[in-house]
């Protein structure tokens, strides 16, 4: 018996040594950083910002792998069944915790299946029209869209998404009966704004900087309690009279349950380290993109807190998939 506990404390041993090595030579091949969504929306630029600086900071590869589809569902599925060793993981939003409200069954369990690495950004909104529309405000979109109920259209980024919710919350608040197109992710629906297939949308700022540039789209108003520094002059849904109305959310890291803590703790100090450097957090800025720091046990608490305040949202807003 005595021997027999001394080979089991000989192997845990051993097995910790083993961790405690693979941690300290991490990473040690290919990296691969799921992206969730296509090309073009805030989540591929955040996704690929980071992705560059830790190939460049650890030496090794991080290759960005978009899997777009079903609202980050198609994404998530691939992350939360890859092996827990740090060598795949995602960059996500807000939309993750959301997916379990609206969808009547998910391949994963979206709180027990991943770990919280590290938050990257804080997510805002821009109200936005195409310039068809005869409308330069809150009021006039408002008051446009009850004349025409179910004829103005919006559009988003997919059933479910942070893009979606904020428009859904904003018909309910304003009892409005704008109708919903959803797209495969942020890139495809600011190119269904600019082309004038939809006629309004709430897109993260990051996804249609190039079409403001080019007033190809007309911005409204911000979906945060404060106007953001890049657009001084646009004021927020609140202040446009819509009273009460805030809707902000995240882009970060998840990797799936069980990947060593010795690796989420690294990945975390790293992507902390990247967005402390000048010219990726002047990048994140410019898209409006403000970087967030947490460590990845307030993370967790994070990703709890709004699943429940998710569910919240959704049910006031009457969103659904369609």
């Amino acid at each position: 018996m005595r021997r027999a506990n001394i080979a089991m404390a000989l192997a845990a041993f051993l097995s910790l040594g083993i961790v405690a090595v693979r941690a300290q030579v991490y990473p040690a091949k290919i990296v691969r950083v799921v992206i969730p969504w296509p090309p073009g929306g805030s989540n591929d630029i955040v996704g690929r910002i980071v992705a560059q600086k830790l190939s460049e900071i650890l030496g090794q590869q991080f290759i960005v792998d978009n899997r777009g589809g079903a609202a980050g569902t198609i994404g998530s599925d691939l992350v939360a069944k890859s092996p827990p060793d740090g060598y795949t993981f995602m960059i996500h939003s807000a939309t993750h915790v959301a997916n379990p409200h609206l969808y009547k069954k998910l391949p994963y369990d979206t709180l027990k299946d991943f770990v919280g690495i590290a938050p990257i950004s804080v997510q805002i909104g821009m109200l936005v029209v195409h310039p068809s529309m005869p409308v330069k405000s809150v009021k006039e979109l408002v008051a446009l869209a009850k004349s025409k109920p179910g004829q103005v259209v919006y559009g988003s980024s997919g059933n479910g998404s942070f893009v979606h919710l904020t428009m859904a919350l904003l018909n309910a608040m304003t009892n409005t009966r704008m109708v919903h197109v959803p797209y495969k992710g942020g890139g495809p629906a600011a190119i269904a704004i600019a082309s004038g297939e939809v006629q309004a949308m709430i897109a993260t700022i990051g996804a249609v900087m190039p079409q403001i540039a080019t007033r190809r789209i007309r911005p409204i108003a911000v979906t945060s309690d404060y106007r953001v520094e890049a657009f001084p002059d646009v004021p927020t849904i609140a202040e446009s009279g819509v009273a009460g109305y805030e809707f902000t959310a995240w882009i970060g890291a998840l990797g799936p349950a069980g990947t060593p803590k010795a690796v989420v703790d690294k990945l975390n100090s790293e992507i902390h380290k990247i967005l402390r450097m000048p010219d990726v957090a002047e990048k994140l800025k410019s898209q409006t993109l403000d970087p967030l720091v947490m460590t990845p046990e307030q993370f967790a608490q994070r990703l709890k807190s709004d699943y429940d305040k998710y569910e919240k949202v959704i049910r006031i807003s009457g969103a659904k998939v369609d």
